[in-house]
Order: structure tokens, then C-alpha cells, then sequence
């Protein structure tokens, strides 16, 4: 552990997170997942032991939204703030639209890591988007994996089947295959899956063929009880019945006053998203099926934010539309409230306390509850609770003894419980008592943090990350390029064929030099072959893994020493790109011939080609003729490459000194022929061998780019010399 503290990084990309009044229930995206990583990032950031939490999320800048959303960095404590990074666009998008788009988050994080110095000694992704994004992360730089699904996949399809959801709608609305795919891999990659109950662990992953290292960690979710204590608290402190409250609560009963005809009742709440699984019209169906308690009660259904839901997505639009021909139907108007709108931060507290003073129930009827947040908030403030016989309430009623369980797919039985509390106050005290003490004993998030804290050390290694001698590795010895690439300042990188290889004496001494220097210097190869024949050459000629593999021309960057590739180049690259196209465009083409299959990439099409008779630029009319965007190189008077607009040797150094943040001044560039010249040429210090080939001559003279008189790896040696780097 750092000897500042516990650096711990959150993850948690989908959705509108703001540390201040969080737009909960605008949509299916901003529910109780936000709510529990902002608190979550806070109460850690009170720990004494906990030096430092980043809760890592998307910046939004959309004109219909805050600009809140737009600023890069917000302080929610002292210890804890959020970072919002680019990804997908600037405009807010439901989170399955982001799944193309993670690899631009996984950059974006590591050029923050690198730029603020300092390594997190974990990382934390919650849900499957954030959790494959803190899988690279902790992989890149070799540190522990934490994860919290908060609802997973296979699950989810589960239920869609049920409703008679047809697989193309699944798989284009939800991306489905694609999320439990990326599950799979998160279960099996995590030190250390977080859940709230048994019945995740059972229910949930127990549905996937990948099983985590460890047992899944059971805690519970914490609670500010700061925020939500218990409604009587105001009769004997009067500071806490100050104007702020006052206002709040004549807003609030304003708001459900103008839709109940007897105001005086007691009334039952619910608060939820508008989601089908959340079971709102079963609620309403026992309202309405049931003459006494329409007599006895009314209800309030607080079903998310809205304005107009014509423009709502279609299962929130639909949702909300049945809501009110249920309303229609059973004739609910002056007993059934449903506002619009509500603020989380400050007045759902004050909606509970309402409640409770009202002699009232707060239900939740949802079909699957995996915890049921909600529950515990009422609670805390004294509201008896009716819900779900499923997952979360389970544990929360065991725990609490706070209120009835029920079938929430039998409207009767939802009914006849709420009943049974409503019709009895000697049961309605009992269950608003116990509720109270049970959430303070239970659900506390100084005992959630303690929990966390505890299984989180296990994971961690003794050793300092941060200390001396621990630049390339995590201190055991695993793989850890991240961290390598965000401790070095310098890097060099080099051509192989006639620039690294071709003197064996000079280049063992490179290799040395670059040992010696390991702690400050970095190095790389930028090569035409592909990783296989980059393998095979290191090999042939007993390389030292080098940290980056710049291959196929500049179409795939790989870190050593396991080969990690870059994803997020490959996906940087794929724009414009249609590789079937450009081969069907070239296809009339007879003189050309497709190279081996081993010279073939995704990212790359390679033929050879004797230039004779204007046949080069026969090749640029084809692809210009169907108007494709893409780069032709020729080189060596043989080797024709198509590649994407944004790819190249060149280019792919550019995206390095990005993603690590290196200066361009620390780069030294090495190459011997034309196809090196785009590379040589870029803002880093250019070195040409002296054994190059007339290709490279007319680059003599120019700034930042020095020609040896040495042939091979001894030029590469007095080209680190010639700028200062040895």
C-alpha cells in the first residue's frame, strides 16, 4: 500500500453522474447504480486508511442535458472526486449504443493514470461496460480487478425471453450477446466480484459457464443516514425542521394534494423507474381490484422524471402509458397520485418521512429485485415496507423483520399485505421501529467500507507499488506494460530488417545498453511483418522482448512481454475502412499478386507489384473510381500495402505519445528506407542508419532527424547518444 493511503479507482460509465442532486429516474440508465458509486467513492474517501478514490464516468456535452456533465473533474469530498472522460461522442446515448465504443474509454483512462502520476492500487468497474474496461485496466498495468455486475446478461435475457422479446430485437436494442460474452470474461478475469446478497451469487452467476477466482464477497450496500432518519426525529429537533425542510414538504404534499380528493389518508408510496420489471401495474391492479383499500389509502406512484413520454424510450414510454390506462380503467382519479418529477438528493428523505407520518406503507411489487435500495431508505425513515419475495427484500426483511413479502405476480396477495400493516397499528409500529434499527445495524456505509476494505487488502502485495526498482513490474514479477510505459520517460523505437538486424555485435550491444538503462528507457520495433514473423525473427536473432510492437505497417501495436494487443488502435483505425471493397476493386487487377496469407491483417491487404507501365497509379484510379478512402504504400519496388487512412508507423507513434503521454523530444526513431520515412518524420527525433537506402536521402538537413555514419544497431547506439538519451 502506497504510504499515503490507498489509492482506489471506481469505474462506473453509463448514465448521468453528478455528486449533487442526481437526476435518479430520468431514465432506465440513472437509477440506483449511480446513487450507490457516488456514496460508495464518498464514504471510502472518509476512511482514514484510503488515501485517494477516482469514480471514473463519461463527460457528456449535450445541450438538452446540464453542463454539469461537460466539466472534466468535480470534488465530491475531500479524498474522492469524479473524472469524466470522452467516449462515444459528445452526446448522451442509453448505455448499449457505448459498447463500440469502451476501448476509447480504456485509452482515455490509461492517458489520465499516466498524466497524474500515480498507478491506483485497484481498480473497480461496475456493470458489464465498466467492468470490461477495468479488466484492461488492472491488466495494463498489473493491479487488482474488483467487480460489481449490479445486474448481469444472462438474467436480463431470461426475462426477455418471457416476455416474448424475438432475438434480432434483443440483439439490436440490448446487445445482449455481446454483454454476456463480455461478462464471461469479467467473471473469470476479477480478483474479486462484490454482490449485495446470496441470491446474486446463486441466481445470477451461477447462470455463467465462468466461474471467479474467489467466492463472491456479500455486502451490502451502505446508507447516508445522515439523509434518511427516521420521520419523528423532527418533533424533538427542531434544527432539523429548518426553512429548507419546510419548503421541501410544501412542495411535496402541494404536488400530491392536487391529486388525492381526501388528502388525510395514509398513503401508499412507491419510487421506481418506469420499467416493466419493476411491476407497476400489478401495484395498481391491487389498488384498484380492492374496494377497502382504495377506501383506506390513497397512492402515490413516483415513476421517474418525465416531460413528455411521446419522446421517452419505448419500454419506459410504454410503461407509463399503461400506468395511465390503468389510472383510466379502474376510475383512480383523487386517489392515485403520479408526479412528474422529483429531486433525489433532497426530496425523496422528506417523501418518506411524509409517508411514515401519514401512517403509511411503501411497496415495492418488482418481478426481480437483486437488492431494492429503496427498501432500506424507506426504512431508515420508519416506513413499514411490503415487496418482492425475491432476491434483496429477502435479506432485508430477515435482517430488519420490517415487513410482509409477497408474490408480486399475485395482485391479491400485494393488496392483502398492505392491508394487513395499514389495518393494524400496533403491526405498523412495530415494523417502523424494527426498520429503523435493523437499516442502522445492517446497512450503515461505515460498516459496508470496513467490509470492502477487509476483502480488498487480501489482494493487495505487500510490497510498495510505487517504490524504486518496481518500474517495469507490479513486484511479482508479472507483466505490467502501463506501468513500464508510465514510469519511462524515454522510448525508443526502430525498424528491424537492415536497421536493428544486419550487425550481430552492435546489436547485442544495443541490447545491453538497453538493459542497462531499463528504468528510464523504453524500446520498441515499427516493422512490416506481421507478430508472427516479428516472433519468428526475435527468435532467430535472441531479442529481449521489447515493450511495443509496432506491426503489419503500422495496422496493430502489441505490448510485451505476452503480446497484449491494442485494442483501442484497432478501433481508431477502423475508420473508413472496408477491406472487402478495397479487394473487389483490385480484383481486375492482374498484375497484381495477394502476398502469403501470414502477410494478410484485417487492417492491412499486401499484393506484390513490379512497377512498370503505370501500373501503380492504375491502382489509385481503381480505388479512387469507387471513391474508397485508404493509403497505398509501395515499397522496396515489390511490396504494395493498403491500409487504412489512419494507419502507419508514423501514425501509430503519434497515438503512443498520447495514450502514455511521452514528450516528443524522449522519442528516437530509427529506420534505413522509404517505408520508414513517415515515422522518421514526425515530431520525434529522427535517426537514419548509415547503411540507408537512397530512399531516405532527401530528409538530409532536416531538423530533429540525424544521419549516422554508423551501419545497423551501432547507428541506433550513436543516435541515443547524438540526443542525450544514454
Amino acid at each position: 500500500m502506497h504510504k499515503d493511503g490507498l489509492y482506489i479507482m471506481h469505474i462506473s460509465i453509463h448514465g448521468l453522474v453528478r455528486s449533487s442532486s442526481p437526476e435518479l429516474g430520468r431514465d432506465a440508465d440513472t437509477g440506483g447504480q449511480v446513487k450507490y458509486v457516488l456514496e460508495l467513492a464518498k464514504s471510502l474517501g472518509d476512511v482514514e486508511q484510503v488515501g485517494r478514490v477516482d469514480l471514473l464516468t463519461r463527460l457528456i456535452d449535450d445541450r438538452r442535458l446540464s453542463s454539469d456533465y461537460a466539466v472534466p473533474f468535480e470534488i465530491i469530498s475531500d479524498k474522492a472526486q469524479l473524472v469524466r472522460l470522452p467516449c462515444g461522442g459528445k452526446k448522451y446515448v442509453r448505455k448499449e449504443l457505448l459498447w463500440p465504443h469502451l476501448e476509447e474509454f480504456v485509452d482515455n483512462t490509461i492517458t489520465f493514470i499516466t498524466k497524474q502520476g500515480r498507478t491506483p492500487d485497484l481498480v473497480h468497474g461496475h456493470y458489464a461496460d465498466a467492468g470490461y474496461v477495468a479488466m484492461e485496466i488492472a491488466a495494463a498495468f498489473d493491479v487488482p480487478f474488483v467487480f460489481t455486475g449490479h445486474s448481469l446478461g444472462r438474467n436480463k435475457r431470461n426475462k426477455l425471453i418471457a416476455d416474448g422479446l424475438k432475438k434480432a430485437k434483443m440483439e439490436s436494442q440490448y446487445k445482449i450477446g455481446l454483454r454476456i460474452d463480455r461478462e464471461e470474461r469479467i467473471i473469470e478475469a476479477a480478483d474479486m466480484i462484490v454482490v449485495s446478497t446470496q441470491q446474486e451469487i446463486e441466481e445470477q452467476y451461477g447462470l455463467y459457464r465462468n466461474t471467479p477466482q474467489a467466492p463472491p464477497e456479500v455486502i451490502a450496500p451502505g446508507l447516508d443516514l445522515e439523509a434518511f432518519y427516521p420521520y419523528y426525529d423532527i418533533q424533538f429537533d427542531p434544527e432539523l425542521f429548518s426553512d429548507e425542510v419546510k419548503q421541501i414538504r410544501t412542495t411535496l404534499l402541494k404536488e400530491l394534494h392536487r391529486f388525492w380528493m381526501v388528502p388525510e389518508k395514509p398513503f401508499i408510496l412507491a419510487l421506481c423507474r418506469p420499467d416493466h420489471r419493476k411491476n407497476i401495474a400489478g401495484l395498481i391492479n391491487a389498488y384498484g381490484n380492492d374496494k377497502e383499500l382504495r377506501a383506506v389509502a390513497n397512492l402515490a406512484i413516483f415513476a421517474g422524471i418525465r416531460s413528455n413520454i411521446v419522446e421517452m424510450e419505448e419500454n419506459e414510454k410504454a410503461v407509463l402509458t399503461d400506468m395511465l390506462l390503468h389510472m383510466d380503467r379502474y376510475d383512480l382519479y383523487g386517489k392515485l397520485a403520479i408526479p412528474k418529477r422529483h429531486d433525489f438528493a433532497t426530496e425523496v428523505p422528506e417523501l418518506y418521512r411524509l409517508c411514515a407520518q401519514s401512517g403509511g406503507v411503501f411497496v415495492n411489487p418488482a418481478l426481480v429485485e437483486p437488492f431494492g435500495l429503496t427498501l432500506i431508505e424507506a426504512s431508515a425513515c420508519g416506513v413499514p415496507i411490503v415487496a418482492t419475495d425475491d432476491g434483496g427484500p429477502r435479506d432485508i426483511v430477515a435482517n430488519c423483520s420490517n415487513g410482509i413479502l409477497v408474490d408480486a405476480t399475485d395482485s391479491i396477495q400485494i393488496a392483502t399485505a398492505i392491508k394487513t400493516i395499514l389495518l393494524d397499528k400496533q403491526q405498523w409500529t412495530m415494523f417502523s421501529n424494527n426498520g429503523i434499527n435493523g437499516v442502522r445495524s445492517h446497512y450503515s456505509w461505515r460498516a459496508h467500507c470496513e467490509r470492502y476494505l477487509e476483502a480488498v487488502k487480501r489482494l493487495l502485495p505487500d510490497q510498495e507499488p510505487d517504490a524504486p526498482g518496481l518500474a517495469g513490474e507490479y513486484g511479482n514479477g508479472r507483466p505490467s506494460f502501463g506501468r513500464r510505459l508510465t514510469n519511462v520517460r524515454h522510448l525508443l523505437i526502430t525498424d528491424i530488417d537492415n536497421t536493428l538486424v544486419g550487425d550481430d555485435p552492435a546489436m547485442n550491444r544495443l541490447f545491453a545498453l538497453l538493459e542497462e538503462k531499463r528504468d528510464a528507457l523504453a524500446w520498441g520495433v515499427a516493422t512490416g511483418r506481421s507478430l508472427e514473423l516479428t516472433i519468428e525473427v526475435m527468435t532467430e536473432y535472441n531479442f529481449p522482448t521489447p515493450d511495443i510492437m509496432i506491426c503489419s505497417v503500422g495496422t496493430e501495436i502489441y505490448y510485451g512481454p505476452d503480446f497484449r494487443m491494442d485494442k483501442g488502435w484497432q478501433q481508431h483505425i477502423s475508420w473508413q475502412w472496408q477491406a472487402e471493397a478495397i479487394k473487389k476493386a483490385l480484383a481486375a487487377l492482374d498484375f497484381l499478386v495477394s502476398q502469403e496469407a501470414e502477410g494478410q491483417r484485417s487492417h492491412k491487404i499486401s499484393y506484390y507489384l513490379e512497377e512498370k507501365d503505370g501500373r501503380l497509379q492504375r491502382v489509385y484510379d481503381a480505388l479512387e473510381a469507387v471513391r474508397l478512402r485508404c493509403q497505398v504504400i509501395y515499397s522496396h519496388g515489390q511490396f504494395l500495402d493498403i491500409l487504412p487512412l489512419r494507419a502507419s508507423k508514423g501514425k501509430a507513434i503519434e497515438y503512443l505519445i498520447q495514450k502514455y503521454d511521452f514528450s516528443p523530444r524522449h522519442i528516437m526513431v530509427a529506420g534505413d528506407s522509404g517505408n520508414d520515412a513517415d515515422m522518421i518524420q514526425g515530431r520525434t527525433r529522427g535517426l537514419v542508419v548509415g547503411n540507408h537506402s537512397e530512399e531516405l536521402e532527401h530528409l538530409r538537413g532536416t531538423p530533429n532527424i540525424y544521419f549516422s555514419p554508423e551501419p545497423y544497431a551501432a547507428g541506433i547506439v550513436d543516435g541515443l547518444r547524438h540526443y542525450g538519451f544514454v
